[in-house]
């Protein structure tokens, strides 16, 4: 819900307003976790480093080496 509430992550809904998690908002919540257990960043740090790795992405450009786990192939950041 903490996610949700940031505007990292918007699941959809069922009728009975569950939360319904994609694969893509799995892959996005597995990244904001490494961010943010293994390179110590804050929220709102893994949310501009996941905006940051998608224009790189986008402009042809390789991550920097420490960061060429995270993938943000599938994300909408």
């Amino acid at each position: 819900m903490m996610y949700e509430n940031l505007g990292l992550i918007t699941p959809g809904r069922t009728p009975t307003n569950r939360r319904r998690f994609s694969q893509r908002d799995v892959i996005k919540l597995r990244n904001i976790q490494k961010l943010t257990r293994t390179h110590g960043v804050n929220l709102a740090g893994a949310r501009h480093i996941l905006k940051l790795l998608k224009i790189l992405q986008q402009a042809g450009v390789a991550p920097p080496s420490s960061l060429a786990d995270i993938d943000v192939t599938d994300t909408n950041v």
